[in-house]
């Protein structure tokens, strides 16, 4: 499964909606590498509740910078175009699955 690169010009329209795993990252960052493959497990186990995106601070500083994003990776759940967690750093899957969890009952 491929998961999405957002950047300025479709983030908003792809996370106004539903619920939205958003993964700020940059492909120098070691930990942003060792979270890939949680992350893409997630998408996958989420597939159809949930959508699962990156954005790369280094092409999109300015959604950085809007999210007061200074450590990566920084993972945000955002629903219906509201952040309504965030996490700085390498979490589990399990963490990362209970950030999801705390703000949509359905899944």
């Amino acid at each position: 499964m491929t998961i999405e690169i957002l950047n300025e010009n479709n983030f908003d329209t792809e996370t106004n909606t539903g619920t939205t795993l958003v993964d700020f990252y940059a492909d120098w960052c070691g930990p942003c590498r060792m979270l890939t493959p949680i992350i893409e497990s997630i998408a996958e186990d989420l597939q159809g509740k949930a959508s699962v995106v990156k954005v790369d601070v280094d092409k999109s500083p300015n959604l950085a910078a809007r999210f007061g994003v200074r450590g990566i990776p920084t993972i945000l759940v955002i629903k219906d175009g509201v952040v309504t967690n965030r996490q700085t750093g390498v979490g589990n899957k399990q963490q990362l699955i209970e950030l999801i969890n705390n703000n949509k009952e359905t899944l």
